[in-house]
């Protein structure tokens, strides 16, 4: 057996830990730079708002209907899913973490009545932490998915849902959207509906070697899956990711040659600090900077660079460097730069590295710098270390509706007032 844990409506809820009087309230969390809905709750869906809608197309829904807006407040957000996972941690032998959100747990071996286990984990978590918690089991990830999918549209699930008798998961398929099951994406679902496929107990339905011919093994996979097959391996340890990706766009056009150096030393920095997280080193960085692309009666400017480092690097003075080197050449004086960014890629692990006899030493000083400063980092959010050259200011880009950073941050702790 295999289960889901996932948080309902993750961010939302977040806010919701402290801030209680915004339950039964339309609530929103926007993007980065305050730019989109990446999070609603159900009162929002309700009235309409979709994922991704951007906030000026949809202020009118908001000042009608008071809805709450805030900005993302991503330390707040990826603590609760910290304790979230180490909650989950105590419950199963192993667990996959799937998104910030979303963990899979491995229940194979366990004898023990699953519905109550999956209710009370659901119960536990939202005790400990406040956050609801939807609760799947069934014979596969993919039914497991749609089993925790069932506890947010069914309260009298009370967030646990034990999904394995055929005629239930018959049942279930028989009334589920082709385009809502994980795996069939966006490419494979027009095809299937104009086939006539329109649900997933319509796609089960399908011969093996059709789904072979047709979509590969990931379809196969997927129908498998649907089946009560296992057929998608779980995976123990998470994968490091091979390309890392820092940018933002700005809150106002960068016009200066400085200010940009230092807004993309930020982002080198945190690409170094991500790296060092997946134990890994990158052979390659890019920097890239533009214009407003918004602007249809302006000319536009664009510029990157990729930079190789003659051996795999991890060391945020070696990849700030090459970073702001390489805002000299991309640099146009008289432009407004709206967005920049930093991408490692050749991203390689740490044990596979060999550097040279004549850097050894070098090497190893700048490792033993860079664990002293993340220790550092991690134990004292008000004493943070950085790199000179990023200046003391924090990324240009709007937040207007930040919350307080409740739990990782010491100057925003919730104050309780006895009268």
């Amino acid at each position: 057996m295999f289960a889901l844990a996932d948080c309902n409506n993750f961010f939302v809820s977040c806010e919701r830990v402290f801030r209680p009087d915004l339950e039964g309230r339309p609530v929103i969390v926007l993007s980065r730079n305050d730019g989109c809905a990446i999070a609603r709750s159900n009162e929002a869906k309700a009235l309409g708002i979709k994922m991704g809608d951007p906030l000026f197309k949809i202020r009118h829904i908001v000042d009608r209907y008071n809805v709450a807006i805030f900005s993302s407040n991503m330390s707040l957000y990826a603590d609760f899913s910290r304790r979230i996972r180490s909650i989950l941690r105590e419950s199963a032998p192993q667990i996959e973490v799937y998104s910030i959100d979303e963990a899979f747990l491995d229940l194979r071996g366990m004898e023990c009545d699953f519905d109550a286990m999956a209710k009370a984990l659901s119960r536990r978590c939202q005790r400990l932490t406040g956050i609801p918690v939807s609760v799947g089991v069934a014979p596969t990830k993919t039914l497991a998915k749609i089993a925790a999918e069932l506890c947010k549209h069914y309260p009298k699930l009370y967030g646990g849902c034990y999904m394995h008798r055929p005629e239930d998961i018959e049942k279930v398929l028989g009334r589920l959207a082709i385009d809502e099951v994980w795996g069939i994406g966006r490419k494979h679902a027009p095809r299937l509906k104009a086939m006539g496929i329109t649900t997933a107990k319509a796609f089960t339905e399908l011969s093996e070697e059709w789904l072979r011919r047709n979509m590969g093994i990931t379809g196969l996979r997927t129908w498998r899956e649907l089946r009560g097959i296992p057929a998608i391996d779980f995976e123990h340890l998470a994968h490091s990711k091979q390309s890392i990706c820092n940018s933002r766009s700005f809150s106002s056009e960068i016009y200066s040659r400085e200010e940009l150096k230092e807004q993309v030393a930020k982002f080198a920095a945190m690409t170094a600090e991500k790296l060092r997280e997946q134990h890994s080193r990158c052979s390659s960085l890019t920097v890239f900077a533009a214009t407003n692309r918004f602007q249809d009666d302006a000319v536009q400017q664009f510029g990157n660079v990729v930079i190789p480092f003659p051996e795999p690097t991890s060391s945020t003075l070696h990849i700030v460097r090459a970073a702001r080197n390489a805002i000299d050449d991309i640099y146009a004086s008289g432009f407004g730069y709206k967005k920049a960014g930093v991408i490692a890629t050749d991203i390689v692990p740490v044990e596979g590295v060999s550097v040279s006899m004549f850097n050894n030493a070098e090497d190893q000083r700048h490792r033993r710098l860079m664990q002293a400063i993340d220790s550092i980092n991690r134990n004292d959010d008000r004493s943070r270390i950085v790199v000179a050259s990023q200046g003391l200011n924090d990324v240009k880009a709007y937040s207007r509706h930040r919350s307080p950073r409740y739990t990782t941050s010491w100057d925003e702790l919730p104050e309780v007032i006895v009268k």
